[in-house]
């Protein structure tokens, strides 16, 4: 009986966080840029202050994880130390010094009969998040929620409950004392399936969901959820190395791009290398990435520098592995790599090495995704690599936001029209 009544109660709750969601949503869209800078500088250091209570809990979710079994990319996602807390604390930081986007005049104009009319970014409103076992993006959604004038309803996975929970009630706690609502940043029961389903479910108490995680995920938020969704998507990213490449670099560009962190969506999982430059390259990459543990699912090319180069099939051109594995194929043109690149690719990020102006803009133009890489390793993927200060996640889609999503892809626009006694 005690079981059912938490359930009804919890089932009870889930429109609760949502209307308290949107009195404190309606509260932030009027808060001052300092004031909002002030909660994410006081949130940033409570976090800092925190990080023993964050890695006790944190450290309880790892424990659990390895026990159940979890890949090991996944517990690398799910694992926290002092200097992971106090990377996604700098995030907040680095989000409290970038300009507000609340306010900002898109366009505007007098038109030919008087009317003043402007373009103006507004909050969304209320932002439901979806998402895996990465207690980082607890921090950074609420962070960039909270900057862009948006309410957030966070529903991590259970494998990492209790690190969300430790560091939303950091948050909420640190909110409420710089004098903005707490109920700003709220955490949805990750023990109960159905709270994801009511989450998806809440049109007219929440305007937008964001899916982050695998595949399986993000599908189920899209074909599920009656919530308008921004996709975030699988990383299978390639690096293509060009017949006019400097060598030098394009070895430095692979390992990092593939080993620097295996278990993140902008690795790179699939090398593709120019026929002009396979005799030279192949054997300095292959062994460099055996060096580093990669398994390579290699074509005939690959396979002849070295014995334990596996047979690579589509599947594997197709699969983001997260893990130190990686597929390879040795192409005779750029045109024939783009043409891999757009059968194999999620539209995440892709990379081409070369010194061609030429070669570089062809690739730009002829790949469909969300970042093209020039000389530079797919990790730049990244809202604080490129100076965002933090994301919320990586869209792969083609709406109004795509790439990096940061402040300027949390807020909406209004038209502000003003007249002199105008009638139509």
């Amino acid at each position: 009986m005690c079981a059912t009544r938490d359930r009804v109660c919890a089932t009870r709750a889930r429109p609760r966080a949502g209307r308290r969601a949107r009195v404190a949503a309606a509260s932030l869209a009027t808060a001052t840029r300092a004031e909002k800078d002030a909660a994410l500088l006081a949130a940033a250091d409570a976090l800092v202050a925190g990080t023993d209570d964050i890695l006790t809990a944190n450290g309880l979710d790892v424990v659990t994880a390895t026990e159940q079994g979890t890949p090991e990319h996944v517990v690398d996602r799910l694992r926290l130390d002092p200097e992971r807390i106090a990377a996604f604390a700098q995030g907040l930081r680095d989000v409290a010094a970038l300009p507000d986007p609340v306010g900002e005049v898109v366009r505007g104009s007098t038109l030919p009969n008087g009317l003043r009319m402007q373009q103006v970014r507004v909050p969304m409103g209320v932002i439901g998040m979806i998402y895996e076992g990465r207690p980082n993006v607890t921090a950074d959604a609420a962070g960039i929620c909270l900057k862009a004038g948006n309410a957030v309803l966070l529903r991590g996975s259970s494998s990492a409950a209790r690190s969300n929970a430790a560091i939303i009630d950091v948050m909420r706690s640190a909110v409420a004392e710089a004098g903005l609502p707490q109920d700003c940043v709220q955490g949805l029961p990750a023990d109960d399936r159905s709270s994801a389903q009511h989450l998806m479910q809440a049109r007219g108490l929440v305007d937008l969901v964001i899916p982050r995680g695998g595949a399986g995920l993000i599908q189920a938020v899209v074909e599920q959820s009656t919530v308008p969704v921004i996709e975030t998507g699988v990383g299978n990213c390639h690096v293509y190395v060009d017949a006019d490449a400097d060598l030098d670099m394009a070895l430095d560009i692979v390992i990092n791009a593939k080993t620097q962190r295996t278990s993140v969506c902008n690795a790179a999982e699939s090398l593709l290398v120019h026929a002009d430059v396979a005799e030279g390259f192949l054997p300095r990459v292959v062994a460099a990435l055996l060096e580093h543990g990669v398994l390579i699912h290699g074509d005939d090319a690959f396979r002849a520098v070295d014995a334990s180069v596996v047979p690579v099939t589509d599947e594997d051109h197709a699969t983001e592995f997260l893990a130190l594995e990686i597929s390879a194929a040795v192409v005779p043109s750029l045109e024939a790599a783009v043409d891999h690149v757009r059968r194999f690719s999620s539209h995440h990020t892709e990379a081409i090495v070369t010194s061609s102006l030429a070669a570089a803009h062809r690739f730009t133009r002829g790949v469909d995704a969300a970042a093209v890489m020039v000389n530079a390793s797919t990790r730049f993927t990244d809202g604080a690599e490129l100076g965002f200060g933090a994301e919320i996640g990586i869209s792969t889609q083609k709406l109004h936001a795509r790439g990096p999503m940061a402040l300027t892809e949390m807020t909406t626009t209004t038209y502000v029209v003003v007249g002199d006694g105008h009638v139509r």
